[in-house]
């Protein structure tokens, strides 16, 4: 576990938040991770080189037990860690990539391909339901050039789950690379990276971890990561390079780092630790989302996901048929009574979402049931 290099603040003095995050992230964080904020720190000093190797490690230690994986962070949101890891994986020689997509994040790994002029198939789902294994075996079949397979593992767009046990036994059948957008679970969903094979995993600090924005991170398989020297089409989103200079440089970035987040990131592995671990944790999120449900189903709303493909991490509903229902004066009377929750944005389906990981507990969605009761009958 990452060691504390600084006392944390006292805690009366950090101002609560104005309102709860129930969004996939950025997400409400807690006093202490806040508090890891409040200092200046120097990109080349040792303690922080430290704080950088303990994050690493730490973050490979959540998804395996073995020694074949290695950790990239990257600066950026979570999406520069995406297009690094697949910018630096796929070579400049026809290889081919497979994205999955049943949601916006999906598509934006097929748009990235694109951009990145790496050839690329994509196949799809309807945004509620997640993919037919048939097809992708069908797909692997037809097209013996695809070398890798990418799909989001919690895809926010809706809430939905998509079963990547089931997905990566097929990627390996066939020998490919699997690469695992973990974006909105890593942390916060169990992930075993060895029994499932995972090649590469993203993530990033502002999800299930419950740091702040600034910075995202890639699990590559150490066999893999030295094989993709000179792939990246981007400078700063080299993906190798950046490894190779941590590994060297013990903790030193390439480039000016997000200091006051990452040791932000550091308290928040911290913390996990303290709550028991992903397990513990996941046990709270589907307190969360289970009681969100139960509650609101009791207020009339209905589940745009059937329950079995729904995730503990944001949950899309139904909007409200009736004539006087807009969904900016229920956002704006939430907010007003602490909370703050997310538009729908799954395809012509009228929809909103409430978000149910960060610094969120049971109690805290029964106050939200009590604000959407008095925010929905104005």
């Amino acid at each position: 576990m990452c060691d504390r290099l600084y006392e944390l603040i006292d805690p009366d003095l950090i101002p609560e938040n104005p309102y709860l995050l129930l969004t996939p992230g950025p997400l409400s964080t807690t006093k202490g991770v806040r508090s890891a904020m409040l200092k200046d720190w120097c990109t080349w000093d040792e303690d922080y080189n430290n704080v950088v190797q303990a994050i690493r490690t730490e973050l490979v230690s959540i998804g395996s037990k073995t020694n074949d994986y290695t950790a990239v962070l990257m600066q950026g949101s979570g999406t520069f860690s995406v297009e690094s890891a697949l910018q630096t994986l796929m070579p400049d020689d026809g290889h081919t990539l497979l994205v999955l997509a049943n949601g916006a994040y999906g598509e934006r790994m097929a748009s990235i391909a694109e951009y990145a002029s790496i050839p690329v198939i994509k196949q799809t789902a309807l945004e509620m339901k997640t993919f037919c294994l048939e097809s992708l075996e069908q797909t692997l079949q037809e097209h013996p050039s695809i070398t890798t397979v990418a799909v989001v593992h919690c895809e926010t767009t809706t809430g939905v789950i998509n079963p990547i046990e089931a997905i990566g036994k097929i990627v390996k059948k066939y020998d490919k690379l699997f690469i695992v957008d973990a974006m909105s679970s890593f942390g916060g969903i169990p992930i075993d990276m060895d029994a499932l094979d995972i090649d590469v995993l993203i993530s990033s600090a502002n999800k299930c971890i419950q740091g702040v924005p600034g910075f995202g991170f890639m699990l590559f398989k150490k066999k893999v990561i030295r094989q993709c020297k000179g792939n990246a089409r981007s400078l700063s989103l080299d993906a190798y390079d950046q490894w190779e200079v941590m590994e060297k440089g013990h903790g030193k970035w390439r480039f000016t780092s997000p200091t006051h987040v990452v040791h932000a990131f550091s308290e928040a592995l911290i913390e996990l630790t303290l709550e028991g671990g992903v397990e513990k944790r996941n046990a709270r999120y589907r307190a969360n989302q289970l009681l969100l449900v139960e509650g609101m189903e009791a207020l009339g709303f209905e589940c745009v996901v059937e329950r079995s493909l729904q995730s503990p991490i944001i949950t899309s509903f139904y909007s409200p048929k009736e004539s006087h229902y807009n969904f900016e004066i229920f956002y704006a009377n939430l907010k007003e009574k602490g909370f703050v929750i997310y538009p729908g944005k799954v395809s012509n389906i009228d929809s909103f979402r409430i978000g149910t990981i960060g610094d969120v507990y049971p109690e805290d969605i029964v106050r939200l049931l009590d604000a959407v009761k008095e925010a929905i009958f104005w």
